[in-house]
């Protein structure tokens, strides 16, 4: 077999919230900052993610198609590029039709569910997959849940679900003596396959590429294709994993990102490296050996653990409460509260609470809108006060989740008993008025003979007469 390289790319924004106060508790019940929102994704798109795909695009074709690439996006990023980018999404449709790109699953909510709420992490990977098959019909089998994070406990969820592979972290603490270059079976099913991330190399082209005082600065197509080359000649598959915005963002157009990767498949050829999608990673490779992760992984910080989103007291606070709802708000069918309840999962919250400190904690405050982890977690939680208060408000804490789904279910079942006897009626009704009009052309007619009413004149007019009893 000869040594490929599998590019994945993650897409994510949440919608961030405005700044909500605690006089407006009770009174304002939107949370978001639509014109940040918009600038954001806009700027982005604008920087970033359409230049790349034009450069995705031009190495499938100039490569006649050995380039290949993985994505996934999360649900909320793709309802924001749909209102305000539009032409990404066609741009991305244009990538799907060279049936060079493989789209991965991931919670829709870019959300730490799998962690906290089984049955909210699989009802958002049904929603996620069935968006994803709608815009670009694929139906995701690989999936690569928020921030890679992975467990064995999780990995059995995924397995149950009819997944055939995950993408997560090499984290050092986990592999030990071993390398991510390989495919690993995962300790809960020998049949789910995972793909585990080189840190070093996805991490020199997102952060180091443009760094002067680098000890191999400049990064060049050639050297790079040149360290995967030298690699151990056993390790045949090299996962470069990152966040979409190195290109043209995180590494501005101006560093040379765009030419570097347009000349990764030339150099890659000469050396014998493919390219493959995860799909065809696990499809085409014998895993190496058994990986149990007994304590949650990650891509994140130091740690690679989830310290990123659950390491103080605020954010455990901030998440146990939101999750605590979980139960009680999926028993609704409110659009509205369906949707906030989405929207408020999204780890990127949980993320700003964060107090580390050194060069994790910078990254955090890089990202985070709010002046400190204190200001985010007073934002979030006065926004949820509101939400826990709508959810009340139309199911009171004085009717428990068990007696509130039965309640529910038999108003469900009315309703649908109910459609079904003004289906009848409806039906009833037609049939009389025909009956009715059959009678006058009859009565119309010379008489020959004295007319007889039908008999199902009669039958029609017992029906309705019983349905509008009914009723």
């Amino acid at each position: 077999m000869m040594r490929t390289i599998c590019f994945y790319f993650q897409i994510h924004q949440p919608f961030r919230l405005k700044r909500y106060r605690f006089f407006d508790i009770g009174s304002d019940h939107y949370y978001y900052d639509d014109f940040n929102n918009e600038d954001i994704i806009k700027d982005i798109a604008r920087k970033s993610y359409i230049p790349a795909n034009q450069t995705i695009l031009e190495m499938i074709r100039k490569s006649e198609g050995r380039f290949k690439a993985a994505f996934s996006f999360s649900g909320v990023v793709l309802e924001q590029l749909q209102i305000y980018a539009p032409e990404f999404i066609d741009s991305m449709k244009e990538l799907a039709a060279t049936g060079c790109i493989e789209f991965l699953s991931e919670t829709y909510s870019h959300s730490l569910a799998s962690l906290v709420d089984v049955e909210g992490f699989e009802r958002q990977l049904k929603m996620h997959d069935e968006m994803i098959e709608d815009l670009f019909g694929q139906k995701p089998r690989v999936i690569r849940n928020t921030e890679l994070i992975y467990s064995d406990e999780i990995g059995q969820i995924i397995s149950d679900l009819g997944y055939k592979g995950v993408i997560t972290e090499g984290a050092k603490h986990i592999l030990g003596w071993k390398s991510p270059n390989y495919v690993y079976s995962s300790a809960c099913n020998p049949d789910l396959k995972l793909l585990l991330k080189n840190s070093k190399l996805s991490d020199d082209i997102s952060f180091n590429f443009s760094k002067y005082d680098w000890a191999d600065y400049p990064l060049t197509a050639d050297k790079f294709i040149n360290w995967i080359d030298e690699l151990p000649t056993e390790e045949k598959v090299v996962n470069l994993f990152m966040n979409y915005e190195t290109f043209g963002s995180m590494q501005p157009a101006g560093t040379g990102i765009f030419e570097f990767m347009k000349a990764l498949p030339r150099f890659a050829e000469s050396k014998g490296i493919t390219f493959s999608t995860p799909s065809e990673v696990i499809d085409n490779t014998p895993a190496a050996g058994v990986m149990s992760v007994t304590h949650p992984i990650s891509w994140a910080d130091e740690e690679r653990d989830t310290s990123a989103w659950l390491g103080n007291e605020l954010q455990k606070e901030a998440c146990n409460t939101l999750y605590s709802l979980g139960e009680r708000v999926r028993l609704c069918n409110d659009r509205r509260l369906l949707q906030d309840w989405d929207y408020l999962q999204s780890s990127d919250h949980f993320y700003y609470m964060s107090t580390k400190r050194k060069s994790d904690g910078a990254m955090h405050k890089l990202f985070s809108p709010y002046d400190s982890p204190y200001e985010a977690f007073t934002n979030y939680m006065n926004v949820l006060s509101d939400f826990i208060m709508r959810v009340q408000q139309q199911y009171p804490t004085s009717i428990d989740n068990e007696e509130l789904s039965g309640l529910l279910t038999t108003i469900e079942n009315q309703a649908k008993e109910i459609n079904k006897l003004e289906d009848r009626l409806d039906r009833a009704k037609t049939m009389l008025e025909k009956c009715k009009s059959d009678k006058e052309k009859i009565v119309a007619k010379p008489k020959e003979s004295k007319p007889r009413t039908p008999k199902k004149d009669i039958a029609a007019e017992i029906e309705l007469a019983e349905l509008q009893e009914i009723k």
